[in-house]
C-alpha cells in the first residue's frame, strides 16, 4: 500500500522539466466532502484505491476508459470516488503507481484561495513588503520616482502604487481594471469571502480584506486619471528590468499615452467600486464617482477609438486591443447601474448591437463584465436585453460543455485555447459556467466547473499544480523577477502560472517543448519560459472567482 508522506517536488532539473514524480492525477488542493471527486489514470488498469495516511485502502472502485485525448496524447482511464466523504489525507493507488497527496475536507479550498489572494499583496508597488506580513517575502519600498510623461517631457506625476501586473514591474489600467472586477464580483458573489483574513497591513479595520487589497490597486488607478477624465495606458520603465528585486529597478519611470480603453474601463471600475466601498468608506465612495463621471464625460467629448501601441524606444507591455466598444459598454452599464440614469441606459442599449463578444471577461474583451452588471445589479433593466444576455451566457455554457464532453479529462478547453496564458481560458471558462448556474438558479454545470478547478490543481497530463505553494509537485520556478531574485527556493505561493501553449513564443520554451508535443503537455516550469510560466494579476483573479464558488459550497 502506498504510504503518504510530507515530501514536496520541485522541478529542478530543466532537462526533465514536466515529468511527474506521480502516474496518477488529482486535484491536489484536494475536495469538499460531498464535491465531485475524478482520478485520472494515464494507462491501462481496471481499478483503483483510495489509501489512507495508516496505508490503509478505504475506498475502491472500476476505471472507465475515456479513449484517446488528442489534446493531452495520452490514452486516459478514469475513476470516480466522488462517494469518499470521510475527511483526512489520501493518495490514490492503482496499476503500481500513486498520485500526489490531496485531502478531503470542508476547508480543503481555505488556504489556495487565501493564497491566491495574498498574491496580489505580494505584487504590491511602492510600498515595502513588511517581515510582520510577507514572511522571508519582504523586500524594500520600489518605484516612488516622478514619472514622465513620454509625448511630453515637461509634463511629470507622482503615480506610485498599485500592483505589479506579471513577472514585470510594470503597471497597465486595462489589466489591473480587468484583475479588480473579478475581484469586486466575487465580493459581490459570494459574501463568504468576506471572512477571509489574508494579513495584510490594513487587516482589521473595519472593511474586509479583499477590499483592501483592492484599494491599493484603485488608489493607483485614480492617480493615472488626468483633469480631464483622460486616463494614461500606463507607467512602466522604457525597458523591462532585468531579474532584480523591485526595489533595485531603479530605471526612469515613464508615463504613456491616453487610450480609449483605459479611459473607459476607468469609468467602469471607479463606477462598480464606488457602490461597494459606499457602506465602508463614504467619501472614498465619493472620489471614485466623481472619477467615473470625469472619465464618462471624456468618452462622450471623444467618440472615436483612441489606440495604443508602444513608442519607438519601449518595450513594456503594450495591451493594445483593436476596438474599444467593449470597454465603452462595461462604463456604460456600471454607471447605469451606479446611478440610474437613462444615459448611461440609452448608451448601453446603443452599444448592444455592435460586434463585440458579450460574454467576454478578459482584459482585451470586457463586454461580459458589462452583461454581468446589467443582468445581476441594474434596476429598471430593459427584460428583453436580459433576456437576450442571459441566453448569450446559457448558450456559451452549452458550447463550452460539449467541449468538456469531448475531452477525455472533462475540461473545457478545445486545442485552441492551449495559448499563451491558457489558465486564464481555463478560469474564465470556469466563471462562466457559474454566472450561467447563478442566472438560471441551476446546477447543470457544477462538474464542469469542479473540473477546470481540479485541472488547475493538478488533474492535468503533467500531473502538476500550477499554483505555487498548493500541492506536492508544483510550479515552483515561475517567469517572475522577485521570485527569481530573492535566492528563496520555495516560491511566493499564490501565484497562477500561465499554463500550457501549444505555440511556445519564447526561446526557452521552444528549446524545453519538443516539436509536435500534444498542447496540454506544451508547458515547462522554468524562469526563462515567459510564454508558459508567466504570471499575471489577471489570471490570478479570475481564479479567485473560481475557487470562491469552492470555497462558499455552491456546488
Amino acid at each position: 500500500m502506498a504510504v503518504l508522506t510530507d515530501k514536496t517536488y520541485f522541478n529542478r532539473d530543466s532537462a526533465d522539466v514536466g515529468a511527474s514524480p506521480f502516474g496518477i492525477f488529482v486535484n491536489q488542493a484536494g475536495y469538499l466532502p460531498r464535491s465531485s471527486k475524478i482520478v485520472a489514470i494515464p494507462f491501462e488498469c481496471d481499478s483503483f484505491e483510495v489509501v489512507n495516511e495508516k496505508g490503509e485502502a478505504v475506498f475502491g472502485g472500476k476505471t472507465v476508459s475515456r479513449g484517446f485525448d488528442k489534446d493531452s496524447g495520452d490514452s486516459l482511464r478514469t475513476g470516480d470516488f466522488s462517494q469518499l466523504e470521510e475527511s483526512g489525507r489520501y493518495r490514490i493507488s492503482a496499476g503500481g503507481k500513486v498520485s500526489a497527496v490531496f485531502e478531503i475536507s470542508d476547508k480543503a479550498y481555505n488556504n489556495p484561495l487565501r493564497d491566491m489572494l495574498r498574491a496580489f499583496y505580494f505584487l504590491r508597488c511602492g510600498s515595502g513588503l513588511e517581515e510582520k506580513h510577507a514572511g522571508v517575502y519582504k523586500h524594500a519600498p520600489c518605484h516612488n520616482g516622478t514619472a514622465i510623461f513620454w509625448e511630453d517631457r515637461s509634463v511629470t506625476a507622482e503615480v506610485s502604487g498599485g500592483w505589479h501586473d506579471a513577472g514585470d514591474y510594470g503597471r497597465y489600467v486595462t489589466a489591473g481594471a480587468c484583475a479588480l472586477a473579478h475581484l469586486f464580483y466575487a465580493h459581490l458573489t459570494f459574501p463568504e469571502l468576506e471572512k477571509l483574513e489574508m494579513n495584510i497591513p490594513e487587516s482589521g479595520n473595519g472593511t474586509p480584506d479583499i477590499l483592501n487589497e483592492c484599494r491599493w490597486e484603485l488608489e493607483w488607478i485614480l492617480k493615472m486619471q488626468r483633469e480631464d477624465g483622460g486616463v494614461y495606458h500606463k507607467v512602466t520603465t522604457a525597458m523591462h528590468a532585468p531579474f532584480v528585486m523591485p526595489e533595485e529597478d531603479n530605471e526612469q519611470l515613464w508615463l504613456f499615452a491616453v487610450s480609449s480603453m483605459a479611459v473607459a474601463d476607468t469609468a467602469a471600475i471607479c463606477a462598480l467600486a464606488s457602490r461597494i466601498y459606499m457602506p465602508y468608506d463614504k467619501e472614498f465612495s465619493e472620489r471614485l464617482y466623481n472619477a467615473a463621471l470625469l472619465s464618462y464625460k471624456w468618452l462622450d467629448e471623444n467618440p472615436d477609438f483612441v489606440p495604443f501601441s508602444n513608442p519607438e524606444g519601449c518595450n513594456t507591455g503594450g495591451y493594445g486591443e483593436w476596438e474599444d466598444r467593449s470597454n465603452r459598454f462595461w462604463a456604460a452599464a456600471e454607471m447605469f447601474v451606479l446611478t440610474g440614469n437613462e444615459k448611461y441606459h440609452e448608451d448601453f442599449k446603443r452599444l448592444f448591437s455592435e460586434s463585440f463578444n458579450r460574454t467576454g471577461l478578459g482584459y482585451g474583451d470586457v463586454g461580459g463584465l458589462a452583461s454581468l452588471a446589467y443582468l445581476r445589479f441594474a434596476e429598471n433593466a430593459d427584460e428583453s436585453l436580459k433576456t437576450i444576455l442571459k441566453t448569450d451566457f446559457i448558450n456559451e455554457s452549452k458550447r463550452l460543455k460539449a467541449v468538456a464532453d469531448e475531452s477525455g479529462y472533462g475540461v473545457a478547453m478545445s486545442e485552441m485555447n492551449y495559448h499563451w496564458g491558457s489558465n486564464m481560458d481555463a478560469m474564465k471558462h470556469g466563471m462562466i459556467f457559474i454566472i450561467a448556474d447563478i442566472i438560471t438558479g441551476g446546477k447543470e454545470y457544477a462538474p464542469y466547473i469542479q473540473r477546470l478547478a481540479d485541472y488547475l490543481m493538478g488533474y492535468n497530463a503533467l500531473g502538476i499544480s500550477y499554483v505555487t505553494g498548493t500541492g506536492e509537485y508544483r510550479c515552483n520556478y515561475p517567469h517572475l523577477r522577485p521570485a527569481h531574485a530573492d535566492g528563496i527556493e520555495e516560491c511566493i505561493p499564490g501565484m497562477v502560472s500561465g499554463g500550457p501553449n501549444r505555440t511556445p513564443n519564447d526561446p526557452d520554451a521552444k528549446a524545453l517543448v519538443p516539436e509536435g508535443t500534444p498542447p496540454m503537455k506544451c508547458f515547462a516550469d522554468d524562469v526563462g519560459c515567459y510564454s508558459l510560466n508567466e504570471i499575471t494579476i489577471y489570471w490570478n483573479s479570475p481564479a479567485v472567482f473560481v475557487f470562491a464558488w469552492l470555497f462558499s459550497g455552491l456546488n
